[in-house]
């Protein structure tokens, strides 16, 4: 028996190890964020495109995200802008600006514009803790009457990647977040984003060593992936499979 012990015990001990390293943490809105220092002011570019069946590629859009840090009503704000700039099916610019507390990504407002064969969309929302509703004031928004009830705080799905890059990102890390997507059908809920692995990658200026993150999007059998860097936790690369079998990409240029 003494000798059975022994050699079980390595084994046991592996599996401690394994599972110690499982950490499923909640990302609960109002929160220190741990690495929310990583957030540095600046701006980068994503190209999104598709990957056929067949190997063929295809552009979709040019992605630009600018983070800031900005006074409003004498505070100091965290400020996300961005312009994603299509040309599938046809030419396309939509604007997105929205703001949060600053340190812990409370989302604060949210407005989106969108332009496309000649017609303008105005859209903004106001992220409140139990709900998110349309904007009251703001000229022209088509989103005046939404009314989302939320069981709690969301965060705003239009600015994972950033929100992810403030995460503490770790072999088996297991982040459930709360999102809402502003205007969207579907009601705020929590969402898993674990770290899967980790993987070198090409990046704009040669290899990145990346965090590898998954996620399902609550969809069985859907796989969204991220590579995050791991000096700066900056997202380098996304990719999913969509319905028809093609992949979109997401890949850091700047």
């Amino acid at each position: 028996m003494p000798t059975l012990r022994r050699a079980l015990l390595p084994a046991l001990l592996a599996g401690l190890s394994l599972s110690s390293h499982a950490a499923v943490v909640n990302v609960d809105v109002g929160t220190p964020l741990p690495r929310f220092a990583l957030l540095k002011p600046g701006t980068h570019h994503y190209l999104r495109y598709v990957k056929t069946t067949d190997g063929a590629s295809s552009p979709v859009d040019i992605w630009k995200r600018e983070v800031r840090f900005d006074e409003r009503g004498g505070k100091r704000q965290l400020h996300i802008v961005q312009r994603w700039d299509g040309v599938v099916p046809g030419p396309s610019v939509r604007r997105f600006d929205s703001w949060f507390d600053a340190g812990t990504f409370r989302p604060l407002t949210h407005e989106r514009i969108s332009e496309k064969d000649g017609k303008r969309t105005v859209e903004g929302f106001v992220f409140a803790p139990d709900r998110i509703s349309g904007m009251q004031d703001l000229p022209e928004n088509t989103q005046k009457d939404l009314s989302m009830a939320s069981n709690e705080p969301a965060f705003n799905f239009e600015t994972d990647i950033e929100l992810l890059q403030t995460l503490a990102l770790a072999e088996g890390y297991d982040a459930r977040i709360n999102f809402y997507h502003p205007g969207g059908k579907a009601a705020p809920q929590r969402y898993s984003f674990r770290v899967t692995g980790s993987e070198t990658i090409a990046g704009p200026a040669g290899p990145v060593d990346c965090w590898v993150v998954s996620t399902d999007y609550n969809e069985p059998g859907s796989v969204s992936t991220f590579w995050f860097a791991k000096g700066t936790q900056l997202m380098v690369r996304q990719q999913g499979t969509l319905p028809d079998g093609r992949v979109l990409v997401k890949t850091l240029i700047d």
